[in-house]
Formats: structure tokens, C-alpha cells, sequence
């Protein structure tokens, strides 16, 4: 995979949070977008401004932050920016390849959230959720920008790693997801089918049986699921 210039990653993060909300991903300033930068990028991160709205980002005002997550120019980083650096550290561990977080506030995800009680936010329910998801556990309610939330989701990112099942995503109860991956467009991807999955769940007239066991096992054996 070729990494992205800083130039590209900061076109990329806007790109991806003007198709968010425009398709009602995100409302009004709600989320944030991060992209970890490559050495050969000068190393660091870009991350949205705190109370910008996706949909009408600048380029050249995104956060630009060096390696500790200390601001370097643009205008203020996102509060959520400890969370993004926290689950870059831990998946990293477990997929080095990691260069994105989205952090949104999807309908379908949070209404769910409001009545899961158990560990995940859903079950296998359908192939695709299982290929390009996998596991997304439930985090505990925290206030926005807490930084035990941020604890929590390295405790979990590092708990299923080492089961061997490393994850792309966690579910903060009545907030949102946070999904990472190798790219903006691959993480907007697999947080697309999280949505996608929840919605079905909240439009199905009974609670939906999940894949077996051989089907899980067919979706790893053929596709490399992370499940």
C-alpha cells in the first residue's frame, strides 16, 4: 500500500467527511477523522478541529500534530485526539498498517447501543459484517473526551488482539463507533457496514439468529475473517 503524503491525507480526511455527511453518517459538528502519518510524511497526525463540521472542512486548517500528539499548526485539535492516538498505539500492535480512525455518531449504531447490555454490539448477523467488521466490543459510557473511555478501548483493542482476533472497531455506548483502518476510504468502508448492520437489526421484527459456527468458519477459511 502506498502511504499518502500529508497533502493527500489532508484531501482524503475532507473527502471522506463531506461523503459522511452528506449521507447523514454525521450531523452538525459532530465526529472527527484522524490519519496517522508515515515517516516519509513527516510522521505525526492530522485530525479534524474541535466543533468542525465533516461536512465543510478546509485542507489547510485540519490539526497537524507531531508524534506525541502535540499541536504543531492548524486550528485547535479535536478533544477525542488522546482516544485516536490511544487506539493508533494499541492496533498498531496488532496491525501495523493502521493509518486512519473515524469517529462518528451513526444513528442506527447508537440507537442499538441504548439497549445492547452485553459485551459486543453485535452479533455475526451477516457475511459481510463478519469479513469487513468483525468484533466491535461495547464500551461503557464515559462523557466526551474522558479520558478512561480512552483506557478502555486500548484494554479492549489489546484483550481481542491477543485472542487472535484483532478488531477495527468499539462501540462507545450512547456516543458512537470509532473504526480504524489502513486508509480513510477502507476505515469509511467498514464503518458504512457497521452502520448498515445495526440498521438491520433495529428494522427486524425479531432479535435475528447469527451465523453458525461452520459459517463463521467458511467466512475465515475463504476470505481471512477476523472473526
Amino acid at each position: 500500500m502506498t502511504a499518502l503524503t500529508e497533502n493527500q491525507a489532508r484531501e482524503e480526511i475532507c473527502r471522506v467527511g463531506k461523503s459522511l455527511f452528506e449521507r447523514g453518517y454525521v450531523h452538525a459538528t459532530a465526529g472527527n477523522i484522524s490519519v496517522r502519518l508515515d515517516a516519509s510524511a513527516g510522521g505525526g497526525f492530522l485530525i479534524t478541529p474541535t466543533d468542525a463540521c465533516l461536512g465543510f472542512l478546509d485542507p489547510a486548517r485540519l490539526a497537524r500534530l507531531d508524534a506525541d500528539a502535540k499541536q504543531l499548526s492548524g486550528d485547535t485539535a479535536s478533544k477525542t485526539i488522546a482516544l485516536h492516538a490511544g487506539i493508533y498505539a494499541a492496533a498498531s500492535r496488532f496491525d501495523p498498517a493502521t493509518r486512519c480512525v473515524i469517529h462518528t455518531h451513526s444513528t442506527h449504531c447508537v440507537a442499538l447501543s441504548l439497549q445492547a447490555t452485553g459485551e459486543e454490539l453485535l452479533p455475526a448477523l451477516t457475511p459481510y459484517f463478519v469479513m469487513k467488521v468483525g468484533h466491535v466490543p461495547l464500551i461503557g459510557y464515559h462523557r466526551p473526551g474522558d479520558a478512561a473511555a480512552a483506557t478502555r478501548v486500548g484494554e479492549a483493542i489489546t484483550r481481542y488482539g491477543q485472542r487472535g482476533t484483532p478488531i477495527r472497531a468499539v462501540m462507545l455506548a450512547r456516543l458512537g463507533p470509532n473504526v480504524w483502518h489502513h486508509s480513510p476510504a477502507a476505515a469509511m468502508a467498514a464503518l458504512e457496514e457497521l452502520e448498515e448492520t445495526a440498521r438491520l437489526v433495529l428494522l427486524a421484527d425479531a432479535s435475528p439468529e447469527p451465523l453458525t459456527g461452520p459459517q463463521i468458519d467458511e467466512l475465515r477459511q475463504t476470505f481471512g475473517a477476523r472473526w
